[in-house]
């Protein structure tokens, strides 16, 4: 009887291998590079064509291998790095499967050329589709050199989960920037269709991290050095403002690799916590060193979760390390430092201030008066004898003083004063409106016809500056006015983006945005989308580009971290999710952002004015992410709380 159980080919097994361990072009770096570093390499060069398609090169200084060690290394679990099952407890390289090569071998054509220090000439393999073609001598450098071409060229199925060119060139980017982190002893380049994406020269961490994050956010890092018993926690954590929306900024490391390992974030955002609004997420890059004894890497196939045997332990430790810097809140003292750095121009300041002469320098008592009546009256009040007469310099530098100091901002006054309006100077000046008058809309203040149901609503007045205290009949109704603000908000954005795009603001002064390798490819892929949405960019050299536009609705708010919102929420689509599946929660992020948060004193005309919008939008009784807008309390209720019923 014929067996149904059989014996797999061997090529046919390297291809599912394959499928563990190359999901894409970026996968393929991670194996060539993290063999390159193992290997003692000091410099790492990676060229990609097409997004990794059509050319992977990755070419690396390190020890090289021999014609015979290069041979074997194209054998499945073939390696030199572990020899017993001891050796899975100890590890202290990055790659110890054995399976990368043979895998990327058989779904691509791979050449290796290869040379020790020791020996004169270097060994060049050619492999197709996981069979050896051809093995011959070359001359080269001692290291390595790895060209893997035409990716998945004979699994057409899987071509078609690869995306575009600037997604998959910049996930490569993504990967090696946590690579590069996690070495800055180790000069990296990479080159994307010809062009030096980015070279980072061998520095400390800080510097390694500006290089590859962008100088804005490194200006807010600060170091974490603590260790307890066989744990040792070091690295930079930022300041709480340069928080993004999702986790693609926790560079977290367990002895030199990196990880996304569920206890590690979670004692980092737990550090975090008192300081940083819920949804949100820091910048860190924290590397924990423990005994390899203590930590299994092995639990995850692609090795970015580890079991640890003491978990609670790490975790306290982690948690414990990163407080101890914040709790400092180093940030608060930056701009004292940077006064205490520039003492020389402090004491120039006050040294000219003491040797300004007596008739130049502005007494308190003098700055509402106008600048002719300063400079007559002030030298008349000493004797002539005992005053020298001032030079015409002195008297010129004295007059552009005085100049300047009449030319600073001064109450509106004085200003009338001095330009003799009486009939202005004696108007009062109009006192600020107070907040919310206590009595309800008159109904005929309101416009002719049918008043809304929001408009017909008696206002009382406001509750902590954030709701909205109305009654209608015997009802007492609460409004939430950031909720109703940003319904009105996001309604109209989906009107504009519904016609042709977003009203856009253009900005006087540019902004300056350093992006991350893959915000900067997502904002490529995604540039007329984000025109709709009413931003206009504009690139600037590398991962840097210039925002000229914005939308209307955020000119006056914190735009920048909308942007970089935007693009997170942009980096997670899909086949699956479309841009048009979540066109609708980019708006509703950009409406939250454009509308007042917080605590905000509203005026009578301000309510009114609200609820009118209110009455002619659509889904006015919750916001876009779906809270509520009111809440209703009827009189029985109320009577309740007071045991009247």
């Amino acid at each position: 009887m014929a067996t149904k159980i059989r014996i797999l080919p061997e090529n046919l097994t390297n291809k599912i291998a394959a499928g563990e361990v190359v999901e894409r072009p970026a996968s393929v770096v991670k194996e060539l590079v993290e063999n390159a570093l193992d290997a003692g390499s000091k410099e790492v060069t990676v060229e990609i064509e097409s997004g990794g398609r059509r050319l992977i090169k990755v070419t690396d200084s390190g020890s090289g291998m021999s014609r015979e060690d290069a041979l074997l290394a194209l054998e499945r679990h073939a390696t030199s790095k572990i020899a017993s099952d001891d050796d899975l407890f100890s590890l202290t390289t990055l790659g110890f499967r054995g399976e990368a090569l043979p895998s990327v071998a058989s779904v691509s054509r791979l050449t290796i050329a290869t040379r020790t220090a020791e020996t004169l000439e270097g060994a060049e393999i050619y492999v197709e589709g996981g069979r050896i073609k051809e093995v011959k001598e070359c001359g080269m450098a001692s290291g390595t050199v790895i060209e893997v071409r035409n990716l998945f060229f004979n699994t057409p199925a899987r071509l078609k989960f690869m995306k575009s060119a600037e997604t998959e060139g910049g996930h490569v980017g993504e990967l090696l920037t946590r690579l590069a982190i996690s070495r800055p002893d180790v000069r990296f380049t990479y080159k994307n269709d010809g062009k030096v994406v980015f070279r980072a020269l061998d520095a400390d961490l800080k510097e390694r991290v500006a290089t590859l994050l962008g100088r804005s956010i490194a200006s807010f890092l600060y170091p974490v050095s603590y260790e307890d018993g066989g744990v040792k926690v070091s690295g930079l954590v930022a300041a709480p403002e340069c928080s993004r929306s999702a986790a693609s900024h926790l560079y977290t490391y367990i002895n030199g690799r990196f990880i996304k390992d569920k206890v590690v974030q979670h004692a980092v955002l737990q550090a975090y916590r008192n300081f940083m609004e819920r949804g949100r997420y820091p910048v860190v890059a924290v590397f924990i060193d423990i005994p390899p004894g203590e930590v299994d890497v092995n639990v995850h196939p692609t090795k970015h979760e580890v079991r640890f045997r003491q978990q609670g332990r790490v975790h306290d430790a982690i948690q414990y390390a990163v407080e101890s810097v914040l709790k400092q809140t180093p940030w608060l003292k930056r701009p004292a430092a940077t006064d205490a750095a520039r003492p020389t121009e402090t004491r120039a300041a006050a040294a000219s201030t003491a040797t300004r002469p007596l008739w130049t320098q502005a007494a308190p008592s003098l700055q509402a008066l106008p600048p002719k009546q300063e400079r007559f009256e002030v030298p008349a009040a000493a004797p002539a004898q005992e005053q020298p007469a001032p030079s015409v310099s002195e008297t010129k530098v004295a007059e552009i003083r005085e100049l300047l100091t009449g030319y600073q901002a001064k109450p509106q006054p004085p200003l009338r004063q001095q330009l003799h309006f009486p009939s202005q100077a004696e108007k009062p000046q109009p006192e600020p409106e107070p907040p919310v008058v206590p009595q309800p809309i008159k109904e005929e203040e309101a416009e002719s016809g049918v008043a809304g149901y929001f408009s017909s609503l008696a206002v009382i007045g406001q509750f902590n500056a954030s709701y909205i205290l109305c009654q209608r009949g015997t009802d007492l109704v609460l409004i939430d006015q950031h909720a109703a603000h940003e319904r009105v908000a996001f309604e109209r954005l989906k009107g504009e983006f519904s016609g042709r795009a977003v009203d856009s603001q253009g900005l006087l002064f540019p902004e300056t945005l350093e992006l991350s390798f893959k915000e900067s490819a997502v904002l490529k892929e995604h540039l007329e989308e984000l025109r709709r949405l009413g931003f206009s960019f504009e690139e600037f050299g590398g991962n840097t580009w210039l925002l000229n536009a914005v939308p209307q609705l955020l000119a006056g708010s914190d735009y920048l971290r909308t942007v970089r919102d935007i693009l997170e929420e942009l980096a997670s689509l899909s086949r699956s999710r479309t841009f048009t599946d979540v066109q609708e929660e980019l708006l509703a992020r950009i409406a939250c952002h454009s509308v007042v948060r917080g605590r905000r004193s509203l005026s009578a005309q301000e309510i009114a004015a609200l609820f009118k919008q209110m009455d002619e939008t659509d889904f006015s009784s919750n916001c876009p992410h779906g809270r509520p807008v009111m809440q209703t309390l009827t009189l029985s209720e109320v009577e309740k709380m007071f045991k009247r019923v």
